[in-house]
């Protein structure tokens, strides 16, 4: 009989212990191990009693080192702003204001785009938010009509909450924006009755409204040709004659008078304040060209970097940051108009308007032919004009013309940014 072949072993890994196996009959016992070692297997090394079974890692070993937790240090708390409280729903049987807001403001990362806007419209008022490009008129439109929610503040339109009820305020409000888009394939009369269908009007009050929209804007004659033929100006009327069609007592209007020339910048305007007089709407105008929109709006907002620096009239937008002086201009008749600056005559008629009470300093023009500039003091611009008429009645100032020089828009809005000094910080963004 052939005995079984014995099963292989491997030999043993240092360090470690076989467990126990039982003897084979005839073969002789294994050695005891020594004292104080635990088994090895032959030619294995021995380790003290009771040591652990694997050799500690040194405390030099930075793979092995725990961890230490860096010190955090402690965060600092920066105060919270308080919002400014929510109106309450308007009551019943009242009319709210059409537009208002209070610190309203709008962040995108670090830019703030819109900086604590406080504003109220009246009913039938054309308020016009006039800034530089890049000042957050159109991120302020944005918010008011609930296409992008502020970060901070609220604004009331027609007295609904424009981030929470937004189809209630487009309901109520027209809006034309930058960019007017038309199908340009279909006529000015098919895309009105297509905003119709859009708002869910019913055919036969759509058909009236468009023709009644049509004849405000003036485009009657030419609301069945194709909206591709149209010019720049016609496309701004069918644009405000789309925002009529829902009848909103709301119209907000960014950069209408944008590429038009200017005959067709003062037909808008002229429908502007029309449609203000007529209707009752409450017009918001944004545009960059201050001096065109200068005559049509009844207060003015400056509007830089974010913030509302200025409201007021023009007027009162002069006294608060246009010159200290009050400006007359007049202009000699041709006897004193090719006189040289050591002409007697000319020193006699110039010694005479300094003489006048008020007048600080007389400027004469860079040319011969320009006129003469008077500086007097703040609130005397009348007082003075009605003097130089009366010298010129008599003979001692021969003149042909006496007006006030009002300051621009444009001369107020530079003047309110520097005094601000938001045009340095332009500067320093740029």
């Amino acid at each position: 009989m052939i005995p079984p072949r014995p099963k292989s072993r491997r030999p043993a890994r240092p360090g470690t212990v076989r467990p126990a196996t039982q003897t084979p009959p005839g073969a002789p016992a294994p050695a005891a191990p020594s004292a104080g070692f635990t088994g090895t297997p032959a030619g294995g090394a021995g380790r003290p009693a009771g040591a652990p079974g694997r050799r500690p890692a040194p405390a030099s070993s930075a793979r092995y080192a725990p961890a230490k937790p860096s010190p955090t240090p402690p965060q600092r708390r920066e105060p919270r702003e308080i919002p400014p409280p929510l109106p309450p729903e308007p009551a019943a049987g009242t009319v709210p204001l059409p537009i208002t807001t209070r610190g309203l403001t709008k962040r995108y990362d670090h830019v703030v785009a819109v900086d604590g806007l406080d504003l109220d419209i009246q009913p039938g008022e054309i308020f016009g938010l006039l800034g530089q490009n890049g000042a957050g008129k159109t991120t302020t439109i944005l918010m008011l009509l609930g296409l992008t929610e502020p970060t901070r503040g609220w604004a009331r339109v027609a007295g609904f909450d424009p981030t929470r009820r937004p189809l209630e305020v487009k309901r109520r409000v027209g809006y034309l924006p930058d960019a007017v888009g038309f199908y340009g394939a279909m006529s000015g009369r098919e895309n009105l009755r297509y905003t119709a269908r859009l708002n869910g009007l019913a055919r036969r009050d759509a058909e009236a409204k468009i023709n009644e929209a049509l004849d405000q804007v003036g485009m009657a004659k030419r609301a069945d040709d194709r909206v591709a033929t149209y010019s720049r100006g016609m496309l701004q009327r069918l644009g405000i004659a789309d925002a009529l069609i829902k009848d909103p007592t709301v119209l907000i209007l960014d950069e209408p008078t944008t590429a038009i020339d200017p005959i067709g910048v003062v037909e808008i305007l002229q429908l502007l304040r029309r449609l203000a007089r007529e209707r009752g709407i409450a017009i918001l105008l944004s545009s960059h060209l201050l001096s065109q929109v200068q005559s049509v709006c009844d207060r003015v907002g400056i509007f830089a970097a974010g913030r509302l620096i200025g409201v007021g009239t023009v007027p009162e937008l002069a006294a608060r940051f246009g010159e200290s002086d009050d400006l007359v201009e007049i202009g000699f008749d041709e006897s004193l108009a090719h006189a040289g600056p050591d002409d007697p005559t000319l020193a006699k008629a110039l010694a005479t308007l300094r003489g006048i009470d008020g007048v600080r300093a007389v400027e004469p023009g860079s040319g011969p032919l320009d006129p003469v500039i008077l500086r007097a003091d703040a609130g005397t611009g009348g007082k003075v004009r009605a003097s130089i008429l009366t010298l010129a009645a008599t003979g001692a100032v021969p003149l042909t013309s006496v007006r006030e020089i009002l300051p621009s828009l444009d001369d107020i809005y530079r003047r309110a940014v520097e005094q601000r000094g938001l045009d340095r910080s332009r500067r320093a963004a740029a």
